[in-house]
């Protein structure tokens, strides 16, 4: 089989194209023909040992996978031969075949197609445990989402409807908050405009926002924090701006607001129920229509590294996938 390996950490232009031997089925294991494998922001951080996980190398990137079982091994009985799958992996999805523990893998009605199945539980799955678990939204709050057009971002925008919340989207340009608006954004503002605190404050009537959901991080982390209303909750979902904020924590005590770290990939491992219940209710949106995954970008697997760089380069609104041909 192909697969796209890391053999030693870098940047995209480091990843190679190999063919290698199928993996085997071990206990309590599932053997997936990878589909489709979603691109993720994580991807970029594991080929450069910057992630929280660290596999040994070599191994391939990609822990989004939808795809269909080709073996069971002992012990796993909820899966056989056959079935459409998705698959958080962690790393090993951008390969032609890949081998996982079980319970990573949930089947998923066939309705969905593999593209839309390979770009939906990882976004959703962290947007919906940050505004659910950790931020404990209530109907009626205000939302902030900052980087709004990328792939958690799109999802929370959509989540915070869904769960009644009026959201403010924030992006660098008009054509990606003309998308945050095209997924129900109440309103947008750049956050490359010096102004856009002002702009927050107009549209809070200057109460502030009951929530941030930062996946940025960076300059704009500062000014949003200070945008918070009182009893305020401020979500840490990642640093895709490349440069891990320095607060000053009296902002904390001033608005009387909580700082949240949001790490969905633990959450899974150590609430594997609260997680799969989580899931039911975002596949029973999905099925309703009242979520969907945006996706701009489709690659092959030889261009897995344009794919990463794309991300990187914030070229990607929504999400960007892998089609295995």
């Amino acid at each position: 089989m192909k697969a796209i390996l890391c053999k030693t950490h870098g940047l995209p232009e480091t990843l190679v194209l190999e063919d290698i031997p199928s993996p085997q089925a071990g206990a309590k294991q599932v053997v997936i023909s990878v589909k489709a494998c979603g691109v993720n922001f994580p991807d970029t951080l594991i080929i450069q040992n910057k992630y929280q996980f660290k596999p040994e190398l070599p191994f391939s990137p990609g822990g989004e996978v939808a795809g269909v079982v080709k073996e069971v091994g002992e012990g796993v009985k909820h899966l056989k031969v056959g079935d459409t799958v998705i698959a958080m992996t962690g790393w090993g999805g951008f390969a032609e075949e890949v081998v996982t523990d079980g319970s990573r893998v949930f089947p998923v009605p066939p309705v969905f197609d593999f593209k839309t199945a390979a770009t939906f539980a990882y976004v959703f799955g962290t947007s919906y445990h940050a505004l659910k678990d950790r931020a404990q939204l209530q109907a009626g709050e205000t939302v902030l989402v900052l980087g709004a057009a990328g792939g958690v971002g799109l999802a929370a925008v959509q989540l915070a409807k869904v769960m009644g919340a009026k959201v403010i989207a924030a992006a660098s340009t008009a054509e990606k908050l003309a998308v945050c608006q095209q997924y129900g954004a109440d309103a947008v503002v750049n956050y490359t405009e010096a102004n856009w605190r002002e702009q927050i404050k107009t549209l809070t009537d200057g109460k502030g926002v009951d929530v941030v959901y930062d996946a940025v991080g960076g300059d704009y982390a500062e000014p949003a924090l200070r945008s918070m209303a009182w009893r305020g909750r401020y979500l840490v979902v990642g640093f895709a701006a490349g440069d891990i904020p320095k607060v000053p924590l009296n902002l904390a005590l001033l608005k009387g607001c909580a700082i949240v770290g949001v790490f969905w990939g633990e959450f899974a491992v150590r609430q594997k129920q609260d997680n799969q219940a989580n899931m039911m209710q975002l596949f029973a949106w999905l099925m309703q229509g009242q979520l969907k995954p945006h996706i701009s970008a489709e690659y092959p697997l030889a261009q897995a590294a344009q794919a990463l760089n794309d991300l990187m380069q914030r070229k990607v609104t929504g999400k960007a996938v892998l089609v295995m041909e």
